[in-house]
């Protein structure tokens, strides 16, 4: 089963995980759940050992199905909706949408004030934002509160670390070239925020491990405005923390947080990072 598009699960496997067998390996479980996304072969297999040997599954399927048919037929006057692309579901949740355009929002209010006057002396509100902006999309792509397929998300195949690590590349994507774009005008430099801003999303992967993600980003976030946006704001200084001088800490704890990412991997493997 190493190479999906060639090989397809044993039999025994199929039929141990049909059955949820507890004994399997974690990584024997992960790779069997990757190859059943790509496999249409071993998705029919493993329907089979669910009808054969797991016959209440099967029956509880067969009821639920019965029960949701009849609303799911379209009518003569319902248009087929448009589906997204699979890629696309992903990598991105329908709940972030708001979120990020909020962010977008916040982004250009900065830019203008900025250029608006010396209101705020040496303060770049582009700036002070720049770091902890991408944690508001981070926060809503793991919120069970606001995202209605939590469940069915959790439960996905590969719902762990991997699917962490997708939908927060997908707000850095989204979020980092608005940035990069509102710094031109407002004279902030890529270098100044970007190695922050990168930390304190490792940062609240780490801390998402045992607290959750939605949870540490919000934590991050609070900390950042009482700790880093208020002195500069009120001094109508520059902040220190931001400083050339201090990108060295700043790799320091990316690193650090990459690393307890990666120690602990396990924890995002029976749900993606939230449940606390």
């Amino acid at each position: 089963m190493s190479k999906e598009s060639e090989e397809h699960a044993s039999v025994r496997l199929v039929g141990d995980y049909a059955r949820g067998d507890t004994d399997i390996a974690a990584d024997e479980v992960w790779a069997l759940e990757a190859h059943l996304e790509v496999c249409a072969a071993c998705r029919a297999r493993l329907s089979a050992a669910v009808e054969t040997g797991v016959p209440a599954v099967a029956s509880l399927v067969v009821t639920v199905w019965s029960g949701l048919e009849p609303s799911l037929q379209p009518t003569a006057t319902m248009r087929p909706r448009r589906r997204r692309p699979v890629w696309l579901s992903a990598w991105l949740t329908p709940v972030m949408a708001p979120w990020l355009a909020m962010t977008v929002g916040v982004v250009l209010i900065a830019l203008a004030l900025d250029l608006a006057g010396p209101g705020f002396g040496e303060v770049s509100l582009v700036l002070l934002l720049a770091p902890v902006l991408p944690l508001c999309g981070v926060a809503a792509a793991w919120s069970r509160g606001l995202d209605p397929a939590y469940e069915l998300t959790a439960a996905a195949a590969r719902a762990g670390l991997h699917l962490v690590l997708r939908r927060t590349v997908s707000v850095l994507a989204l979020v980092v070239p608005v940035l990069l774009v509102a710094g031109g005008p407002a004279g902030v430099s890529a270098a100044q925020w970007l190695l922050p801003c990168l930390a304190l999303t490792s940062a609240a992967l780490a801390l998402g491990a045992a607290i959750g993600v939605t949870r540490a980003a919000l934590g991050l976030m609070a900390l950042w405005a009482v700790g880093v946006m208020a002195p500069p704001l009120i001094t109508r200084s520059e902040s220190t923390v931001l400083d050339t001088d201090s990108l060295p800490v700043w790799g320091l704890l990316l690193a650090l947080g990459t690393g307890v990412v990666i120690a602990r991997r396990a924890a995002y493997t029976t749900v993606p990072g939230t449940t606390r």
